[in-house]
């Protein structure tokens, strides 16, 4: 790029185009900024419902860069961006404008869809922005949801390359501020979008994270979608009462909320997140962000204990046994050896379960094994001798309780302090 003459040496005669072009080069420069490969859970979580073919809502406070976030993603992934914002528009801008043709009373009056859905039509793919959502009144939240759930404006229908992305500011910091409706809001992915200091210094200072679309593993395609359908149709099989529950409070109405909408949403999103290979931390934005953290909590503690290991694998090779290393996860998984045995108790099942709790002791806390280690003492027959291994690992139940006595008398002293 030819250096331009600074401002401050131009002379006082030149001309004030030459001085705009000079401020054009400067603008130029401070816009020039790269990309990079950088691990970011938010983004993936929105490229991957992007991917899904899911409409998502970002919520954030004013200032935190959803727009960029969303100007950076429709660069990443080489689409148009059409930015509309919603509260700005009549509901007619949304379903379409009334034209009244040769003959209304044999063809009847047509709704003519505003021009930037013709554009997106020609162009046949896009990433369409609404943004300001929050901020427009209830009319055109209702025309927005034929366009939200059916992509159709008028007599217009976008194409399936055109993607929906929203984003707007809580009730509390919106300008003039209406909560979604509950219709609109059950159409939504809603993800919370907040900013990260380092990302963001790390931005100004001229690279900013890269948006990709998540590589879905072709061999995965089949096992995660049985995997999708397994997790959500278990839940709701065990819990029916969560299949549709309409919040009473109205802030909670905007939000993600669990309907059978919203748990087939849920299962796509498991699906390209399983096929994808993403991490639970992506998978847990996604899921809370579709039916709420109640509901979406419960349906991650489901997923986690799909992938535990059979407790009747684990009887019969207690030597070779590999347990989860997360906490909760070891416990459900020694909770289900023990039942195991109560459901069959046999001596070499209960020879074998004790076997597993010594090798969960030796690589992990001992405390996680006091209540199955009680549980299975109590399901001794009197002809079946103590096994060795009990001798250890009694040592370290007792241990473990000596210390939970120590940390109670710890709070009781605590809490009697405080109470003067």
């Amino acid at each position: 790029m030819p250096v331009s003459t600074p401002l401050s040496t131009m002379p006082a005669t030149a001309p004030v185009a030459s001085r705009l072009d000079v401020a054009a080069d400067l603008l130029t420069l401070l816009g020039d900024t790269a990309t990079e490969p950088r691990p970011d859970t938010r983004l993936e979580a929105l490229t991957l419902a992007v991917a899904a073919d899911l409409p998502v809502l970002l919520w954030g406070e004013p200032g935190i860069g959803k727009t960029a976030a969303l100007t950076r993603l429709a660069e990443a992934l080489d689409l148009p961006l059409t930015t509309v914002i919603a509260s700005v528009h009549e509901p007619s801008d949304f379903s379409g404008l009334p034209v009244v043709g040769d003959d209304p009373a044999e063809q009847g009056v047509p709704m003519a869809p505003p021009d930037w859905a013709v554009r997106l039509v020609r162009a046949g793919r896009g990433l369409l922005f609404l943004d300001e959502l929050s901020t427009a009144p209830p009319a055109v939240q209702a025309a927005l949801l034929r366009l939200v759930l059916e992509r159709r404006i008028g007599a217009l229908r976008l194409p399936p390359g055109v993607r929906i992305v929203a984003a707007a500011n809580p009730r509390s910091s919106a300008a003039d501020g209406w909560e979604l409706s509950p219709p609109l809001a059950n159409r939504f992915v809603h993800l919370q979008w907040t900013h990260d200091p380092e990302v963001v210094i790390r931005g100004l200072g001229g690279t900013w994270p890269r948006a990709t679309l998540p590589r879905l593993d072709p061999q995965r395609l089949t096992g995660a979608v049985d995997f999708a359908r397994r997790a959500v149709c278990g839940l709701l099989t065990a819990r029916p009462a969560l299949v549709h529950r309409l919040p009473e409070n109205e802030t909670r109405r905007g939000g993600a909320w669990p309907s059978p909408r919203s748990w087939e949403m849920t299962l796509r999103l498991i699906a390209f997140a399983t096929a994808a290979g993403s991490d639970r931390e992506v998978l847990s934005l996604l899921v809370r962000g579709t039916v709420g953290d109640g509901p979406g909590l419960e349906l991650l503690a489901g997923v986690d204990r799909m992938d535990l290991p059979d407790p009747e694998a684990l009887l019969a090779d207690p030597v070779g046994a590999e347990l989860p290393e997360r906490g909760d996860l070891r416990q459900a998984v020694l909770d289900g050896v023990v039942a195991a045995v109560r459901r069959r108790p046999e001596r070499s099942r209960w020879d074998a379960a004790w076997a597993l709790l010594v090798r969960a002791v030796e690589t992990g806390a001992p405390d996680l094994v006091v209540v199955p280690a009680t549980t299975l003492a109590a399901l001794r027959r009197e002809d079946w001798d103590v096994p060795a291994s009990i001798e250890g690992l009694a040592g370290a139940v007792a241990l473990s309780r000596r210390a939970d006595r120590a940390a109670g008398r710890v709070a009781a002293v605590s809490a009697a302090k405080a109470g003067r």
